[in-house]
């Protein structure tokens, strides 16, 4: 399974690279293939917004079988948009507790979603 990180950037110290790049390595560590959009982004983070989610949503569509959710993604217009497209390709969602994948529900994700639609199309 190879699986795709998700979480809010925009508004963040080191826009929350830190907190990517944990995941990944504790992925990693359980032999777990991850994409971590933060490894793409070590110096250029100068572009739009837009750059950043159609290289992203990309990445997503053709590389990954399911998503690790991290904490705060709800509130993240980039991480809803990903949830949603991952969403549509009936992809499972996971968040990490301690190093354990714990799946979520795809009721909760979908109450999520259609409860921050307004943010996603801001």
């Amino acid at each position: 399974m190879k699986l795709y990180i998700a979480g809010p950037m925009t508004g963040h110290p080191k826009f929350n690279f830190p907190a990517f790049h944990d995941a990944a390595r504790r992925l990693r560590q359980q032999g777990y293939d991850v994409v971590n959009p933060a490894e793409l982004e070590t110096m250029d983070t100068a572009r739009p917004w837009e750059f950043y989610a159609r290289r992203s949503i990309g990445l997503l569509v053709k590389e990954c079988d399911a998503v690790l959710l991290l904490s705060g993604w709800c509130d993240s217009r980039g991480a809803l948009l990903e949830a949603v497209v991952a969403r549509a390709l009936g992809a499972p969602f996971y968040r990490l507790v301690d190093s354990s994948l714990e799946r979520y529900s795809t009721d909760y994700i979908d109450q999520v979603i259609a409860s921050k639609l307004d943010l996603l199309l801001s």
